[in-house]
C-alpha cells in the first residue's frame, strides 16, 4: 500500500489561490477515480476537484472558508501500489504504550465497594398532595391545582405568571411570595398548554464562498461610492398589452418575452444619449472608463447567492435576441455552470426581484460601475386622467448612481428618458 497526495490544481489563468467552499468527502471515505472531492471558488466561478485515483481518504488539508494556494496539498489517500509519495506510516512503526514493569509482589486491586443496602420501605405512602414541587420548575400534572394564598394568586395574575409552572416550597407544595420571586429571577417560563418554549441557542455560521464575496463587494461599493437613488413611477399598461400580444403571436422558435428585454432596449437608447452612464470609475487612478459597448449585468438570485451574469453588447441585440440571452444566462447561473467570462465585464446593471419587487428599493451599485437600474413590482393603481380615476398598471424604477460621476440632473434625465420609452413602447422600435 502507498499514499497519493492531491494538490490544488490550476483552476484558471492568472489565479494564484482559491477558497475552499465545500468538502464532498471525509476522512475514512473510500473514493473512486473521478469522485468529486471538493469545490473551490475563485472570483465567482466554482470549480470541482475530482480524485485521479481510487483510495481511502487519510487526511484533508484545509477547512471550509480557507484560502488555498495553487499547488498546495489538499488531500492524502491510501492507495494500492506505491502511490506518489512514501507513506509516513510505513516509515515509522506504530507507537505503543510503554510496558509497565512487573512488581515482585503484586498487590491485588481493591474490590469495588458493595452498594449500601436500600432503606426499608415504609408501609404507609405519603399523600399525593404532600409531594414537594420540583425545584426545576417542572409542570404539575394536568388538572392538579397549585396551592397558593389569594394574595399570591393575585400577584401571579397581575404579573402574567402561570402558577402551574412555579415550584412551591411550602407545606404540601404551597407557593409563597418567595417562590414567585425565585421564579421571576430564573427568567420567563411558558406554560406547556401554549406549546411555546423559550429558546436561547445561538448558531455560528461561517461566511464563506459566494456569500463572502458578495459581502466583500457590497461593503466595497457602499464604502467607496456615494450613492444617490432616484425613484420614478411608470405607467406600463401599454407595454404590458404589447408584451401580451407579442407573446401570443410569437414564433415557436422564440422565447416568451418578459419586461427585461424591453427595459434593456430602452436603456440602450437612453445610454446613446448619455454615454457617461455606461462607464466604470477607477477611483484610485482618477479615471472614468466610458465604454462604447453596452454590457448589461442582470442581477440574479441563485441557490448559492446573488450573481450577475452579463448580456454582452446589448446595443447589437434586438428584443428577441436579448430575451434569448437573458434566459440562457439565467439558466446557467442557477445551475452554477456560468463561466467567469459570463459573470464579468458589465458596464451597467439591472436588478429585479420580479413579483416580489416591492414598492421602492435602494439598489447598491455594482462596483466599479456608476449606475444600476432597479425594477419594482407592477401593481394596478387608480390614476387620475383629468376627469376620473381609471385602473392602470404602474411600476416604479428605483435607480442608484455614483454621485461622484453622475449629477442628480443627469440621473433624472436618464430615468425620464427610460420612462418615456416604456410608457410609449412603439418608440423602442424607432431608430
Amino acid at each position: 500500500m502507498g499514499e497519493h497526495v492531491i494538490k490544488l490544481p490550476d483552476v484558471g489563468e492568472g489565479v494564484a489561490e482559491a477558497e475552499l467552499v465545500e468538502w464532498h468527502v471525509k476522512v475514512g471515505d473510500l473514493v473512486r477515480e473521478d469522485t468529486v472531492l471538493a469545490a473551490v471558488m475563485t472570483d465567482k466561478a466554482t470549480v470541482e476537484i475530482p480524485s485521479p485515483v481510487d483510495g481511502e481518504i487519510l487526511w484533508l488539508g484545509a477547512e471550509i472558508g480557507d484560502t488555498v494556494a495553487i499547488g498546495s496539498p489538499i488531500v492524502r489517500l491510501k492507495v494500492a501500489g506505491e502511490g506518489n509519495v512514501k507513506a509516513a506510516a510505513e516509515a515509522v512503526p506504530e507507537a505503543k504504550a510503554p510496558a509497565q514493569p512487573a512488581e515482585a509482589n503484586p498487590v491485588p486491586a481493591p474490590a469495588a465497594p458493595k452498594p449500601a443496602p436500600e432503606p426499608p420501605k415504609t408501609t404507609t405512602a405519603a399523600p399525593k398532595a404532600a409531594r414537594p414541587a420540583s425545584v426545576s420548575g417542572a409542570q404539575r400534572a394536568e388538572g392538579e391545582k397549585p396551592l397558593a394564598s389569594p394574595a399570591v394568586r393575585l400577584r401571579a395574575k397581575e404579573a402574567g405568571i402561570d402558577l402551574r409552572q412555579v415550584p412551591g416550597s411550602g407545606p404540601a407544595g404551597r407557593i409563597s411570595h418567595e417562590d414567585i420571586d425565585a421564579f421571576v429571577a430564573r427568567g420567563p417560563q411558558v406554560a406547556r398548554a401554549t406549546g411555546l418554549a423559550r429558546k436561547d441557542g445561538v448558531e455560528d455560521i461561517k461566511v464563506v464562498g459566494l456569500r463572502r464575496k458578495i459581502a466583500e463587494k457590497m461593503s466595497l461599493a457602499k464604502s467607496r461610492i456615494p450613492h444617490i437613488t432616484y425613484v420614478e413611477e411608470i405607467d406600463v399598461t401599454a407595454l404590458e398589452e404589447l408584451r401580451a400580444t407579442l407573446n401570443k403571436e410569437k414564433r415557436a422558435d422564440r422565447p416568451k418575452l418578459t419586461l427585461l428585454p424591453f427595459l434593456m432596449r430602452a436603456m440602450v437608447k437612453a445610454i446613446g444619449e448619455q454615454p457617461n452612464l455606461n462607464a466604470l470609475f477607477d477611483d484610485e487612478a482618477g479615471i472614468i472608463h466610458q465604454h462604447e459597448g453596452i454590457h448589461i449585468g442582470i442581477a440574479a438570485q441563485t441557490p448559492n447567492g446573488l450573481v450577475v451574469p452579463v448580456v454582452k453588447h446589448a446595443e447589437a441585440r434586438d428584443l428577441w435576441d436579448s430575451a434569448v440571452e437573458v434566459n440562457r444566462l439565467a439558466d446557467a447561473a442557477k445551475a452554477g455552470t456560468a463561466s467567469r467570462e459570463e459573470l464579468s465585464g458589465s458596464t451597467i446593471t439591472i436588478t429585479s426581484l420580479g413579483a416580489m419587487g416591492g414598492v421602492a428599493t435602494t439598489p447598491v451599485i455594482n462596483y466599479p460601475e456608476v449606475a444600476i437600474v432597479g425594477v419594482n413590482k407592477i401593481m394596478v393603481r387608480p390614476v387620475w386622467d383629468g376627469t376620473q380615476f381609471i385602473p392602470r398598471k404602474m411600476m416604479n424604477l428605483s435607480s442608484s448612481f455614483d454621485h461622484r460621476v453622475i449629477d442628480g440632473w443627469d440621473a433624472a434625465v436618464f430615468v425620464q428618458r427610460i420612462k418615456a420609452l416604456l410608457e410609449t413602447p412603439a418608440l423602442i422600435f424607432v431608430d
